[in-house]
């Protein structure tokens, strides 16, 4: 799900899943990114049990996918 943009079904959050962690106990959970404020500033982004969330387009995918990821690489573009 990593890449792809998702609603969380209880609060209706919507975001890109930047991030995944996986715990001990089994819960994977997911970081929202969403989309900048209309004014441009920065919207926190926030982590959800993965259960509670599903693709709103299958179509999208952000996902990196160059050879060597990092910090020094420019976004992918789409």
């Amino acid at each position: 799900m990593l890449g792809k943009k998702l609603k969380d079904k209880i609060t209706g959050f919507t975001g890109v899943a930047t991030g995944k962690a996986s715990y001990i106990t089994g819960c994977d959970q997911y970081l929202l990114a969403p989309q900048c404020a209309e004014n441009g500033s920065f919207i926190d982004g926030h982590w959800f049990d993965e259960g509670r969330l599903v693709i709103l387009d299958e179509s999208l995918n952000f996902e990196v996918t160059a050879e060597k990821p990092g910090c020094d690489k420019e976004a992918p573009k789409k």
